[in-house]
């Protein structure tokens, strides 16, 4: 017989090793579980489904093609530029180049440009949900059906906060449309389908599972809690719906987070309760109206909570009030922590400024605050939501930073020198007449100061939700707080014309 080269030194090790393998099977648990402690035991899902066709098939005659005309301007300096640089010089070129140029001024070139996106019907009369990036700036907009039909369609309304949209098809008829479900009955885990036009490929279906929800994107969604699927969503997708196994819209398709530009199985939806409620104010209205305060407001951090002795750091801090506007008239003041709206209890900035949006204006709400440590409650008529709320909060100025003094009283502990504020100050900086405030002249390097992030000329408004008087009026602070055994000072600092809160951290002062 043919050996197998394996000795038989080999095959002895080979059986003492199953031996120990068996023994080490058979010994005891060397940890044992706690008295009464069970392991996690699941049954298996039940209802998964071998395919998701018949939902598909119903669902699918209700969503669209999303096909957008747009024109936009274009120099036709650019590469003219670019093939003179290297003639630079010549006699005459900067007077040709300059004519060219006052020409583009008179009469700009326009160029068309198309993009495509996804929608669905939400009624058999017509009426199409999408986003608002999908067809922002449209001059034409075609929508194209299941069975290949191409149809024009106008632009009812937008909604940039929340990027929503909604058209309606110039032909009458009778189209299959698909409803709203309500994505808070969702689960973690649940399935989803995803239909759309993605690279413009039309009628394609992904399907995953919702991945998480509240999922906060970025600064521009301030009024949007996004859901996360992880059903493949790609550039094309945008506007194009979720759905849940009963064939209801959960979410419409808005964003995907990659780093390679395709998807990577993380992508976000807008909710549906949102999206519906959006899109009927649009097909009402034409617009969305949210209900505006006139505040900056900020989280409140633990830091700020532990400066001022509260124990829950939940809330939103009122960084600065808008001159003339529903928060002043109402009574509303710098350094009021929100703590509810109506009964509805917020937890950040965040969630502060999606409860006021959802207002509607010239309506009066309850607002449930903590002002100098006491709660109390405020009775507000909220406007309107301007267009550009900043432009309301900023003054004409010469100046958004002041000047520095190079002089002036000295706070050994905190590092710092101050001056008090003068008249020309606060108008450059855009605040009441009389309003008083220290100016920081100087910050000693690694100092306590330094290290909370304050420079020479900001300016110190109040501490510790009392005004800033004086070089006495900040040490009093730190000497009250000492006295209350608390190692942070809260204050509200004057940047520009922005005004924020920062906690001052005296465990470190000398």
């Amino acid at each position: 017989m043919k050996t197998t080269g394996i000795s038989r030194q080999a095959m002895v090790a080979a059986l003492v090793g199953a031996a120990m393998v068996g023994s080490v099977a058979l010994a005891p648990q060397v940890f044992s579980p706690e008295a009464g402690a069970q392991p996690i035991q699941i049954e298996a899902p039940r209802g998964a489904p071998l395919s998701f066709a018949d939902l598909i098939e119903q669902v699918e005659p209700a969503v669209v093609s999303v096909n957008v005309t747009t024109e936009r301007e274009v120099s036709r300096l650019g590469d003219m530029q670019q093939f003179f640089e290297q003639f630079r010089g010549m006699p005459g070129l900067d007077e040709f180049m300059e004519e060219r140029r006052q020409e583009q001024e008179e009469e700009p070139e326009t160029r068309e440009g198309r993009s495509l996106g996804s929608g669905f019907f939400i009624s058999r009369d017509g009426y199409i949900v999408t986003n608002n990036h999908v067809v922002e700036g449209a001059t034409a907009i075609q929508v194209v059906l299941k069975d290949g039909s191409e149809l024009d369609a106008e632009l009812v309304g937008t909604d940039a906060q929340t990027d929503l949209a909604v058209l309606r098809v110039t032909e009458t008829g009778e189209y299959p449309f698909v409803t709203f479900g309500d994505s808070r009955a969702m689960r973690k885990g649940d399935w989803v389908v995803a239909l759309g036009n993605p690279f413009g490929l039309g009628g394609t279906a992904t399907a995953g599972i919702l991945s998480a929800d509240g999922r906060e994107i970025g600064p521009d969604s301030p009024y949007t809690d996004f859901l996360q699927i992880d059903a493949s969503i790609n550039r094309g997708n945008s506007g194009g719906p979720t759905f849940d196994l009963n064939g209801n819209v959960v979410g419409v398709n808005t964003a995907i987070f990659s780093p390679t530009g395709g998807s990577v199985g993380i992508g976000f939806a807008i909710p549906a309760e949102l999206a519906e409620e959006v899109t009927q104010a649009l097909i009402k209205d034409g617009k969305v109206s949210r209900g505006w305060l006139g505040v900056a407001i900020q989280d409140l951090t633990d830091d700020m909570a532990e400066a001022q002795g509260l124990k829950d750091a939940k809330g939103a801090i009122i960084a600065d009030v808008t001159g003339g506007s529903p928060a002043e008239k109402g009574g509303l003041e710098r350094g009021d922590i929100i703590l509810s709206v109506n009964g509805d209890k917020v937890t950040d900035a965040t969630s502060t400024t999606r409860l006021v949006g959802k207002l509607i204006a010239n309506t009066s709400n309850r607002f449930e605050i903590i002002r100098g440590g006491k709660k109390q409650t405020v009775n507000v008529v909220v406007g309107e939501r301007p267009a550009n709320p900043n432009a309301i909060v900023r003054p004409a100025s010469s100046s958004d930073t002041p000047g520095v003094k190079a002089d002036g009283a000295t706070i050994t502990e905190l590092g710092a020198t101050f001056e008090p504020m003068d008249d020309e100050l606060r108008t450059r900086l855009g605040l009441k007449s009389g309003e008083n405030g220290l100016v920081v002249t100087g910050v000693t390097k690694e100092g306590v100061m330094e290290d909370a992030g304050f420079q020479p000329g900001m300016v110190i408004l109040e501490v510790n939700n009392k005004p800033a008087t004086s070089v006495e009026a900040l040490r009093k602070a730190i000497d009250e707080a000492k006295r209350a055994k608390r190692t942070k000072i809260l204050v509200a600092v004057r940047i520009g014309q922005i005004t924020n809160y920062r906690t001052i951290d005296l465990s470190d002062a000398e």
